[in-house]
């Protein structure tokens, strides 16, 4: 059964209501916010529509994960598998893919955010290699 998932690149509009489901429907950890519309989503696929990936199994999205890259850095954004199908390696594989192609685009560094209390996620990333960037300090502004 498993064998039949398969990780493909995102399809707007096709695949944006199933991708907004999965997101809303998080416990947590993936945060809907307004660069989630569709209108932000078309213009992020402008830049590098390779890097956004959808986990699919008979024909229901099932996983997402956004990849971004600048031509310096990377950044992950939105890793999420549907509850019922986690610890089945969806997760592992979509986060294999995307880091691949960015690798392939030249990316030797990248980043991603994960909220403190989200302990199922940080085991997952320390798992699949990622380290805590504790030198590092954050920044954010809201821009509009």
């Amino acid at each position: 059964m498993f064998s039949d998932c398969i990780i493909r690149e995102f399809q707007f509009p096709a695949d944006y209501n199933a991708a907004l489901q999965l997101w809303t429907g998080m416990e947590r950890g993936v945060h809907v916010g307004p660069s989630d519309t569709a209108d932000e989503i078309q213009k992020k696929l402008t830049r590098d529509p390779d890097l956004f990936l959808v986990a699919e199994m008979a024909g229901i999205i099932i996983g997402t994960v956004i990849g971004g890259y600048d031509g310096r850095r990377g950044s992950i954004y939105h890793l999420a598998v549907a509850r019922e199908w986690r610890s089945r390696g969806i997760g592992s594989r979509l986060m294999d893919e995307v880091e691949n192609r960015l690798r392939a685009r030249g990316c030797l560094k990248c980043y991603l955010i994960t909220l403190a209390d989200n302990l199922e996620a940080i085991q997952i990333y320390e798992h699949l290699g990622w380290r805590e960037m504790t030198e590092d300090r954050l920044f954010g502004k809201v821009l509009q």
